[in-house]
Protein backbone atom coordinates (compact mmCIF):
# COMPACT_ATOMS: atom_id res chain seq x y z
CA UNK A 1 0.00 0.00 0.00
CA UNK A 2 1.52 3.04 -0.91
CA UNK A 3 1.28 5.96 1.62
CA UNK A 4 0.62 9.87 0.62
CA UNK A 5 0.39 12.62 2.30
CA UNK A 6 -1.02 15.71 0.99
CA UNK A 7 0.48 19.49 1.25
CA UNK A 8 -2.54 22.19 0.67
CA UNK A 9 -6.41 21.31 1.04
CA UNK A 10 -7.22 24.35 -0.65
CA UNK A 11 -9.56 24.59 -4.39
CA UNK A 12 -7.44 22.23 -5.70
CA UNK A 13 -6.35 20.11 -3.00
CA UNK A 14 -9.85 18.80 -2.00
CA UNK A 15 -9.71 17.87 -5.62
CA UNK A 16 -6.80 15.33 -5.07
CA UNK A 17 -8.19 14.64 -1.74
CA UNK A 18 -11.38 13.18 -3.45
CA UNK A 19 -9.46 11.13 -6.20
CA UNK A 20 -7.02 9.92 -4.19
CA UNK A 21 -9.76 8.14 -1.39
CA UNK A 22 -11.06 6.62 -5.22
CA UNK A 23 -7.57 5.09 -6.29
CA UNK A 24 -6.38 1.62 -5.13
CA UNK A 25 -3.54 0.90 -3.66
CA UNK A 26 -3.22 3.88 -2.40
CA UNK A 27 -3.87 5.31 1.25
CA UNK A 28 -3.97 8.97 2.02
CA UNK A 29 -2.34 9.36 5.18
CA UNK A 30 -3.17 12.51 6.07
CA UNK A 31 -2.34 16.25 5.24
CA UNK A 32 -1.00 19.76 6.31
CA UNK A 33 -2.72 23.25 5.61
CA UNK A 34 -1.54 25.78 7.77
CA UNK A 35 -5.50 27.43 7.53
CA UNK A 36 -7.16 25.93 10.94
CA UNK A 37 -10.48 26.52 9.28
CA UNK A 38 -10.28 25.05 6.44
CA UNK A 39 -8.06 22.39 7.69
CA UNK A 40 -11.28 21.83 10.37
CA UNK A 41 -13.37 20.96 7.90
CA UNK A 42 -11.61 18.37 5.12
CA UNK A 43 -10.37 16.84 8.62
CA UNK A 44 -14.14 16.27 9.69
CA UNK A 45 -15.50 15.79 5.92
CA UNK A 46 -12.91 13.16 5.18
CA UNK A 47 -12.06 12.10 8.08
CA UNK A 48 -8.61 12.22 7.57
CA UNK A 49 -5.46 13.12 10.34
CA UNK A 50 -4.34 16.87 10.05
CA UNK A 51 -0.30 17.29 11.04
CA UNK A 52 0.74 20.61 11.69
CA UNK A 53 4.30 19.60 11.18
CA UNK A 54 5.38 18.94 7.32
CA UNK A 55 8.54 17.04 8.85
CA UNK A 56 6.25 14.24 10.80
CA UNK A 57 3.69 14.07 8.16
CA UNK A 58 6.84 13.51 5.54
CA UNK A 59 7.86 10.58 7.56
CA UNK A 60 4.42 8.99 8.00
CA UNK A 61 4.24 8.86 4.06
CA UNK A 62 6.23 7.35 0.96
CA UNK A 63 5.04 10.19 -1.39
CA UNK A 64 4.04 13.80 -0.74
CA UNK A 65 1.19 15.36 -3.51
CA UNK A 66 2.05 19.17 -3.06
CA UNK A 67 -0.78 21.05 -4.33
CA UNK A 68 0.27 24.15 -2.07
CA UNK A 69 0.67 27.72 -3.58
CA UNK A 70 3.26 28.31 -5.95
CA UNK A 71 5.79 29.89 -3.16
CA UNK A 72 5.43 27.36 -1.30
CA UNK A 73 6.56 24.43 -4.30
CA UNK A 74 10.77 24.67 -3.18
CA UNK A 75 10.70 24.00 0.38
CA UNK A 76 8.18 21.26 0.45
CA UNK A 77 9.60 19.63 -2.67
CA UNK A 78 12.68 19.74 -1.25
CA UNK A 79 11.76 18.68 1.97
CA UNK A 80 9.90 15.67 0.86
CA UNK A 81 13.18 14.95 -1.67
CA UNK A 82 15.86 15.28 1.34
CA UNK A 83 14.11 12.46 3.26
CA UNK A 84 13.56 10.65 0.00
CA UNK A 85 9.93 10.75 -0.81
CA UNK A 86 8.33 10.90 -4.04
CA UNK A 87 6.85 13.81 -5.32
CA UNK A 88 3.85 14.98 -7.24
CA UNK A 89 3.86 18.50 -7.22
CA UNK A 90 1.14 21.28 -9.10
CA UNK A 91 2.55 23.29 -11.69
CA UNK A 92 4.44 25.49 -12.27
CA UNK A 93 7.37 23.51 -10.31
CA UNK A 94 8.69 26.23 -8.42
CA UNK A 95 8.32 30.05 -7.84
CA UNK A 96 12.10 30.85 -9.46
CA UNK A 97 14.39 29.49 -12.13
CA UNK A 98 16.88 28.98 -9.47
CA UNK A 99 14.31 27.25 -7.41
CA UNK A 100 13.70 24.57 -10.42
CA UNK A 101 17.01 23.94 -11.41
CA UNK A 102 18.05 22.66 -7.05
CA UNK A 103 14.99 20.70 -7.50
CA UNK A 104 16.19 18.77 -11.05
CA UNK A 105 19.64 18.60 -9.07
CA UNK A 106 18.18 16.85 -5.81
CA UNK A 107 15.55 14.48 -7.91
CA UNK A 108 18.30 13.06 -9.65
CA UNK A 109 20.58 12.90 -6.62
CA UNK A 110 17.63 11.20 -4.67
CA UNK A 111 16.32 9.31 -7.46
CA UNK A 112 13.18 9.79 -6.45
CA UNK A 113 9.73 9.73 -8.68
CA UNK A 114 8.70 12.93 -9.67
CA UNK A 115 6.03 14.38 -11.26
CA UNK A 116 4.43 18.10 -12.12
CA UNK A 117 0.86 18.73 -12.52
CA UNK A 118 0.64 19.63 -16.12
CA UNK A 119 -3.19 18.00 -16.23
CA UNK A 120 -3.75 18.75 -19.44
CA UNK A 121 -1.21 16.21 -20.76
CA UNK A 122 -4.28 13.93 -19.44
CA UNK A 123 -7.31 15.81 -20.87
CA UNK A 124 -9.04 13.28 -22.97
CA UNK A 125 -9.27 15.72 -26.29
CA UNK A 126 -5.41 15.35 -26.35
CA UNK A 127 -5.28 11.80 -25.94
CA UNK A 128 -7.53 10.99 -28.21
CA UNK A 129 -4.77 11.73 -30.80
CA UNK A 130 -2.32 9.66 -29.48
CA UNK A 131 -2.60 7.19 -32.61
CA UNK A 132 -2.33 9.67 -34.89
CA UNK A 133 1.11 11.41 -36.26
CA UNK A 134 1.64 14.53 -35.04
CA UNK A 135 4.47 16.79 -36.54
CA UNK A 136 2.77 20.63 -36.21
CA UNK A 137 4.53 23.51 -38.32
CA UNK A 138 1.68 26.05 -37.30
CA UNK A 139 0.01 26.49 -33.82
CA UNK A 140 -2.85 29.11 -32.71
CA UNK A 141 -3.80 28.42 -29.17
CA UNK A 142 -6.74 30.31 -27.18
CA UNK A 143 -6.36 29.67 -23.10
CA UNK A 144 -9.43 32.37 -21.62
CA UNK A 145 -10.50 32.69 -18.36
CA UNK A 146 -12.92 34.63 -16.17
CA UNK A 147 -11.23 36.44 -13.51
CA UNK A 148 -10.72 34.93 -9.91
CA UNK A 149 -8.79 36.24 -7.42
CA UNK A 150 -7.26 32.55 -6.98
CA UNK A 151 -4.36 32.16 -8.62
CA UNK A 152 -3.15 35.58 -9.21
CA UNK A 153 -0.03 35.08 -6.67
CA UNK A 154 1.23 34.13 -10.00
CA UNK A 155 1.19 35.50 -13.69
CA UNK A 156 -1.04 34.25 -16.36
CA UNK A 157 2.00 33.14 -17.74
CA UNK A 158 2.55 31.25 -15.18
CA UNK A 159 -1.18 30.41 -14.00
CA UNK A 160 -2.72 29.51 -17.57
CA UNK A 161 -0.48 29.65 -20.34
CA UNK A 162 2.18 27.48 -18.96
CA UNK A 163 -0.47 24.54 -19.01
CA UNK A 164 -0.23 24.91 -23.29
CA UNK A 165 3.51 25.44 -23.57
CA UNK A 166 3.92 21.93 -22.10
CA UNK A 167 1.85 20.21 -24.48
CA UNK A 168 3.72 22.28 -27.36
CA UNK A 169 6.89 21.36 -26.22
CA UNK A 170 5.89 17.89 -25.88
CA UNK A 171 4.48 18.02 -30.08
CA UNK A 172 7.39 20.08 -31.28
CA UNK A 173 10.59 17.99 -31.06
CA UNK A 174 12.92 21.20 -31.49
CA UNK A 175 14.75 23.53 -29.68
CA UNK A 176 12.99 27.04 -29.11
CA UNK A 177 14.76 29.81 -31.61
CA UNK A 178 13.10 32.97 -30.33
CA UNK A 179 9.92 34.22 -28.36
CA UNK A 180 8.30 37.62 -28.91
CA UNK A 181 5.39 38.44 -26.55
CA UNK A 182 3.40 41.36 -25.16
CA UNK A 183 1.16 41.07 -21.84
CA UNK A 184 -0.66 43.53 -20.00
CA UNK A 185 -1.46 43.89 -15.78
CA UNK A 186 -5.26 44.57 -15.53
CA UNK A 187 -6.47 43.57 -12.47
CA UNK A 188 -3.58 42.26 -10.97
CA UNK A 189 0.10 43.24 -10.08
CA UNK A 190 1.15 40.19 -13.02
CA UNK A 191 0.28 40.27 -16.27
CA UNK A 192 -3.49 38.80 -16.65
CA UNK A 193 -3.47 38.75 -20.68
CA UNK A 194 -0.45 38.13 -23.00
CA UNK A 195 -0.09 37.52 -26.49
CA UNK A 196 3.06 35.28 -26.98
CA UNK A 197 4.91 33.80 -30.46
CA UNK A 198 7.30 30.99 -30.03
CA UNK A 199 9.79 29.97 -33.48
CA UNK A 200 11.31 26.83 -33.22
CA UNK A 201 14.66 25.67 -34.74
CA UNK A 202 12.84 23.45 -36.92
CA UNK A 203 10.34 25.98 -38.26
CA UNK A 204 7.53 25.47 -36.18
CA UNK A 205 5.64 28.73 -35.14
CA UNK A 206 3.24 28.97 -32.17
CA UNK A 207 0.79 32.15 -31.49
CA UNK A 208 -0.23 31.77 -27.49
CA UNK A 209 -3.26 34.33 -26.14
CA UNK A 210 -4.01 33.68 -22.58
CA UNK A 211 -6.27 35.96 -20.43
CA UNK A 212 -7.93 35.31 -17.36
CA UNK A 213 -10.15 38.52 -17.57
CA UNK A 214 -12.46 37.32 -20.00
CA UNK A 215 -15.98 37.65 -20.42
CA UNK A 216 -15.72 33.72 -21.70
CA UNK A 217 -14.25 30.24 -21.29
CA UNK A 218 -11.88 29.11 -24.19
CA UNK A 219 -9.00 26.62 -24.03
CA UNK A 220 -8.53 25.63 -27.87
CA UNK A 221 -5.46 24.81 -29.36
CA UNK A 222 -4.76 24.27 -33.42
CA UNK A 223 -2.36 22.11 -35.12
CA UNK A 224 -1.44 23.05 -38.88
CA UNK A 225 0.46 20.32 -40.38
CA UNK A 226 1.52 18.96 -43.33
CA UNK A 227 -1.73 17.49 -45.26
CA UNK A 228 -4.06 18.06 -41.97
CA UNK A 229 -5.75 20.29 -39.33
CA UNK A 230 -6.21 19.14 -36.16
CA UNK A 231 -8.80 20.91 -33.63
CA UNK A 232 -8.52 20.20 -29.68
CA UNK A 233 -11.18 21.88 -27.35
CA UNK A 234 -9.49 21.03 -24.08
CA UNK A 235 -12.72 22.37 -22.37
CA UNK A 236 -15.45 20.67 -24.53
CA UNK A 237 -13.42 17.46 -24.78
CA UNK A 238 -13.59 17.25 -28.79
CA UNK A 239 -11.06 16.98 -31.22
CA UNK A 240 -11.45 17.20 -34.90
CA UNK A 241 -9.62 16.41 -37.88
CA UNK A 242 -9.35 17.43 -41.14
CA UNK A 243 -6.89 15.82 -43.54
CA UNK A 244 -5.76 14.76 -47.54
CA UNK A 245 -6.23 10.97 -47.65
CA UNK A 246 -5.97 8.24 -50.02
CA UNK A 247 -7.59 6.15 -46.96
CA UNK A 248 -10.10 7.86 -45.01
CA UNK A 249 -11.61 6.74 -41.58
CA UNK A 250 -14.96 4.57 -42.34
CA UNK A 251 -16.60 7.50 -40.07
CA UNK A 252 -15.28 10.18 -42.02
CA UNK A 253 -16.96 12.72 -44.29
CA UNK A 254 -14.82 12.91 -47.19
CA UNK A 255 -15.28 14.93 -50.41
CA UNK A 256 -13.10 15.09 -53.42
CA UNK A 257 -11.22 18.18 -55.07
CA UNK A 258 -8.88 18.56 -58.20
CA UNK A 259 -5.46 19.43 -58.06
CA UNK A 260 -2.43 20.22 -60.05
CA UNK A 261 -1.48 16.99 -58.79
CA UNK A 262 -4.81 14.78 -59.56
CA UNK A 263 -7.67 14.33 -57.13
CA UNK A 264 -7.62 14.66 -53.78
CA UNK A 265 -9.61 13.36 -51.30
CA UNK A 266 -10.35 15.57 -47.85
CA UNK A 267 -11.80 13.61 -44.92
CA UNK A 268 -13.17 15.05 -41.35
CA UNK A 269 -13.74 13.19 -38.88
CA UNK A 270 -13.55 13.29 -34.68
CA UNK A 271 -11.72 10.07 -33.07
CA UNK A 272 -13.57 8.90 -30.51
CA UNK A 273 -12.83 10.09 -26.60
CA UNK A 274 -12.50 8.56 -23.96
CA UNK A 275 -14.45 9.83 -20.97
CA UNK A 276 -12.33 10.58 -17.72
CA UNK A 277 -11.14 12.45 -14.91
CA UNK A 278 -8.17 13.99 -16.20
CA UNK A 279 -7.23 14.71 -12.46
CA UNK A 280 -7.56 10.97 -11.06
CA UNK A 281 -6.02 9.63 -14.34
CA UNK A 282 -2.72 11.66 -13.51
CA UNK A 283 -2.43 11.06 -10.00
CA UNK A 284 -3.18 7.41 -11.04
CA UNK A 285 -0.32 7.66 -13.50
CA UNK A 286 2.34 8.65 -10.59
CA UNK A 287 1.43 5.68 -8.34
CA UNK A 288 2.13 3.40 -11.58
CA UNK A 289 5.43 4.87 -11.87
CA UNK A 290 6.06 4.11 -8.37
CA UNK A 291 4.68 0.99 -8.05
CA UNK A 292 6.18 -0.16 -11.23
CA UNK A 293 9.37 1.96 -11.41
CA UNK A 294 8.72 3.34 -14.24
CA UNK A 295 9.47 7.06 -15.79
CA UNK A 296 6.74 9.85 -14.72
CA UNK A 297 4.33 11.10 -17.73
CA UNK A 298 5.16 14.23 -17.25
CA UNK A 299 8.97 14.59 -15.22
CA UNK A 300 10.39 16.96 -12.83
CA UNK A 301 12.54 18.27 -16.70
CA UNK A 302 9.21 18.53 -18.43
CA UNK A 303 8.24 20.87 -15.92
CA UNK A 304 11.55 22.90 -15.64
CA UNK A 305 11.36 22.83 -19.64
CA UNK A 306 7.75 24.33 -19.27
CA UNK A 307 8.96 26.94 -16.51
CA UNK A 308 11.82 28.18 -18.50
CA UNK A 309 10.13 29.26 -21.37
CA UNK A 310 7.37 30.50 -19.19
CA UNK A 311 10.11 32.79 -17.89
CA UNK A 312 11.89 33.72 -21.31
CA UNK A 313 7.80 35.19 -21.89
CA UNK A 314 7.62 37.23 -18.85
CA UNK A 315 10.95 38.38 -19.46
CA UNK A 316 10.36 39.74 -23.16
CA UNK A 317 6.95 41.31 -21.50
CA UNK A 318 8.70 42.84 -19.24
CA UNK A 319 11.51 44.60 -21.22
CA UNK A 320 8.18 45.81 -23.26
CA UNK A 321 6.91 47.37 -20.60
Amino acid sequence: MLRIGIFGVGHLGKFHVNNWKDISSVEVVGFYDPADNNAALVSEQYQLKRFTNINKLLDACDAADIVAPTTSHYALCKSAILKSKHVFVEKPLANTMEEARELLKLAKEANIKFQVGHVERFNPAFLALKDHELAPMFIEVHRLSQFKPRGTDVSVILDLMIHDIDIILKLVNSNVKSISANGVSVMSDTPDIANVRIEFDNGCVANLTSSRISMKKMRKMRLFQKNSYISIDFLEKKTEITKLTSNPDKNAFTFDIETSHGKKTIAFYSPKIEDHNAIKMELESFRDAIINNTNTVVSEVDGFRAMEVAHLILEKIGKNK
